[in-house]
């Protein structure tokens, strides 16, 4: 595929997931809710878990309604896990997608509710009324985020993450709090898209493989460009991870090592795809691509 095309079909993506999120996002919920919910999620981000789903689901020929609602549900997931990890609690961050977190600007009670509320609004999203999306895919897009999500996944992550300060973990510990605390949602992102359509057990495996490898992929270059990026490339503070005494990708191997891991992650993602019997996987290789050369 063409790096035109693919950037051309990326911004259709992200375009049409963000028109999702301002139609199902709502601006109207009870004091001043909803304004605090859509500061969290809207014009923001790189869109990155919908566009996993989006491309899944194109890759496998899958439903485009539940694909959509999928995406916005999984980015939904994501901007509520940012909005309770920045608070003073959690990370204790200031800045977000390069501007004030949501604490900050409507006050810890007010970004508490809205990330609950954006929780439970990713899963209505999943189960419309209608023929849309079937009563049968609905319980399994459910039950991928669900799981993505909770304590086998994102929210155990934080959890060991949050218990990690300060401590010397080797790579096998630090491997299994980031494929929980990032790897998990962005898996289930390439999984939920494939369940939109007929993956045979073979391409499933394969994506399965293909996202492990993006998801952990992601968090080493994330804890590369902590300590490379200025606060004002990343939209959130830099150096964090250091001073807060967390343990990284970095930390462990160091920045040479770790680009070299972020690199063969990269091409188990490609490796994946080649076995997946897939006729059109371009562009979910060209997103691998993508999560390790970013510099943001």
């Amino acid at each position: 595929m063409k790096s035109d095309d693919f950037e051309a079909w990326t911004l259709l993506a992200q375009r049409s997931v963000e028109v999702a999120l301002e139609d199902w996002v709502p601006s109207d919920a009870p004091a001043r809710l909803g304004v605090a919910m859509r500061y969290g999620v809207l014009d923001g981000g790189k869109r990155l878990r919908p566009l996993l789903v989006l491309a899944a689901s194109e890759a496998v020929h899958g439903l485009p309604e539940a694909a959509l609602r999928a995406a916005v549900a999984v980015e939904l997931i994501h901007a509520y896990s940012l909005m309770h990890d920045d608070m003073p609690c959690m990370d204790n961050d200031v800045l977000r997608r390069g501007k004030p977190t949501v604490h900050v600007q409507f006050g810890q009670a007010q970004a508490m509710l809205a990330g609950d509320a954006m929780q439970a609004l990713a899963f209505e999203v999943l189960t419309p009324d209608g023929d849309a999306v079937p009563p049968a895919l609905q319980a399994r897009l459910c039950a991928l985020l669900a799981r993505s999500a909770g304590h086998a996944g994102m929210a155990g992550g934080q959890a060991i993450d949050l218990a990690s300060i300060g401590l010397n973990l080797d790579e096998g510990c630090l491997r299994d709090m980031h494929r929980r605390k990032t790897g998990a949602l962005l898996q289930a992102s390439v999984l939920m898209g494939a369940a939109c359509g007929s993956a045979q057990p073979r391409a499933w495996r394969a994506l399965a493989d293909y996202g492990a490898a993006v998801g952990l992929a992601f968090q080493v270059v994330d804890d590369i460009l902590d300590v490379t990026q200025a606060s004002e490339t990343l939209g959130k503070t830099a150096g964090k991870d250091q001073h807060h005494n967390k343990p990284t990708y970095v930390s462990l191997m160091g920045l040479a090592a770790a680009h070299r891991h972020a690199l063969e992650l990269r091409d188990q993602a490609h490796a994946a795809l080649a076995v997946s019997g897939l006729a059109d996987a371009a562009r979910l290789a060209l997103l691998a691509d993508k999560v390790v050369e970013r510099d943001s």
